[in-house]
């Protein structure tokens, strides 16, 4: 076996992939990147789990035990008023039937959302989709801890990043924006036009924050194109993108809906463009246009080349995505093919840290252990700073290795609990670096998991590695 193409597919599973799997590396040695596109050709991202729940049944469901549980609230406060009541004569009140104990059903969903993500991760044969997803998601983050995002979450993902990792970027912006979660976490549900019919009778207005963050951080990037009155005007294009209140109608409550009585009426300018009255239309034709503009297209190019290759993206590689995006008007599919062929993403040295999630789920893969409670995975990462779909800001996790360097000593204990989670193997401390490393790893890491006193402690030793830390 050739030691630069062994070293090029362990590249491709730790840069590209989830990480390898025992017998990864070997199985793509023969050509690493062919082994890429083919899954770029030939996968698909969406999960076939049918019993995970859509956001809407998810949304009903959690606002139905929110309601139980405030009944159960309410009981002991009517208990006491009914007594006051019979004391002075009168019928005591009917009460309400106390709220099941026992997990809640937001957390129950989430969960549920967590396993099937975790799974799909484990299962990929390389997991390059899967990191289309994990970074797609994250571009367009949305927060568990945000009111009643976090039963529908994972359903976000499920339902509007993952159908267009490898599609069109117009496709997968429309489906984010008017998603319920997006809708609720940039408090778009309450975004009333000051002049719409809503607006005037409720004297309720305005709120920009989707219209911000959709063109800052979404689309254009930071400080480029537009300016405040951009986001104002589209913002007020937005009103009216909301959900179906859950009490006025209990079968499509919480799905998204446009509502024309708190649009705001008449035309409006955005990035130099004039977009005429026409209800959901005129916000469905500002998200066509800035999608594939030339400022979407470089911070899209920045972002991907960062988040894969390096801190400081190569700028070759940056133009080369850039121009892909531009030329296909932002086919996801054929900017990520032209990430994996371009020649800066295998010769950049390997500086970037993986994540916390990226690198529990690289560990576990190596370890060859079996998917673990998802309760245990899901305090991994809250131990190393990086909750599942819980960010700190709308901008996402930090791609930025420094974000992440202070808290490698911390993965100390979690390699630790991998490696006992590993089955019982007698495979030798060489064996199992080439399984992980391949020719990646140095004479030091090396020297280190030999002298190990045991299988676990040696694989410990080889998840906190310098070579395993990176990608």
């Amino acid at each position: 076996m050739s030691a630069d193409l062994a070293s090029r597919a362990a590249l491709a599973l730790h840069r590209f992939g989830m990480g390898p799997r025992p017998g990864s590396i070997t199985e793509i040695t023969a050509d690493p990147q062919g082994a890429l596109l083919s899954e770029l050709q030939h996968g698909h991202a969406e999960l076939s789990d049918t019993e995970l729940l859509t956001s809407g049944a998810a949304a009903r469901e959690t606002f139905a035990f929110r309601q139980e549980r405030k009944a159960e609230r309410m009981a002991p406060r009517q208990a006491s008023a009914g007594m006051a009541n019979l004391q002075n004569g009168d019928p005591p009140k009917e009460q309400p039937v106390a709220a099941k104990m026992g997990p809640g059903v937001p957390q129950r969903i989430y969960l549920s959302e967590a396993e099937a993500r975790y799974r799909a991760a484990l299962d990929a044969p390389i997991g390059l989709t899967e990191r289309l997803v994990w970074f797609w998601s994250n571009h367009f983050c949305v927060s568990a801890d945000k009111g009643p995002v976090r039963s529908i979450c994972g359903a976000f993902e499920r339902e509007a990043i993952r159908p267009h990792v490898l599609g069109r970027f117009s496709d997968m912006l429309l489906a984010v924006e008017t998603h319920p979660a997006m809708l609720f976490y940039l408090d778009n549900v309450r975004s009333i036009g000051p002049r719409s019919i809503a607006g005037m009778r409720r004297g309720k207005g305005l709120n920009e924050n989707l219209a911000r963050e959709t063109l800052e951080l979404h689309t254009l990037g930071v400080r480029t194109v537009y300016d405040q009155a951009d986001v104002t005007n589209f913002a007020n294009v937005l009103t009216g993108w909301t959900i179906r209140p859950f009490r006025q109608d209990p079968k499509r409550g919480g799905d998204f809906m446009f509502n024309p009585r708190m649009h705001e009426p008449g035309p409006q300018r955005v990035v130099g463009k004039t977009y005429a009255e026409n209800g959901f239309e005129q916000g469905r034709a500002v998200l066509r246009d800035v999608a594939v503009h030339s400022a979407t297209a470089n911070h899209i190019a920045t972002k991907l080349a960062r988040h894969f290759v390096a801190d400081e993206p190569p700028a070759p590689l940056v133009e080369r995505l850039e121009s892909r995006f531009k030329s296909t008007n932002g086919d996801l599919r054929a900017v990520t093919e032209e990430l994996i062929k371009a020649p800066e993403s295998w010769s950049a040295q390997r500086l970037k840290m993986k994540k916390p999630s990226e690198w529990i789920l690289a560990s576990l893969r190596s370890s060859g252990a079996a998917m673990p409670d998802v309760r245990r995975i899901v305090q991994m990462q809250n131990l190393l700073g990086e909750p599942l779909w819980r960010p700190p800001a709308p901008k996402g996790f930090s791609d930025d290795a420094a974000a992440w360097v202070d808290g490698v000593s911390e993965r100390l204990d979690i390699a630790q609990q991998i490696a006992r989670l590993a089955p019982p193997s007698q495979i030798q401390p060489d064996a199992l670096i080439d399984a992980a490393l391949g020719p990646m790893a140095s004479d030091e890491t090396r020297q280190t998991v030999r002298r190990a006193e045991s299988r676990q402690q040696a694989l410990a030793l080889l998840l906190m590695s310098p070579e395993f830390q990176r990608r």
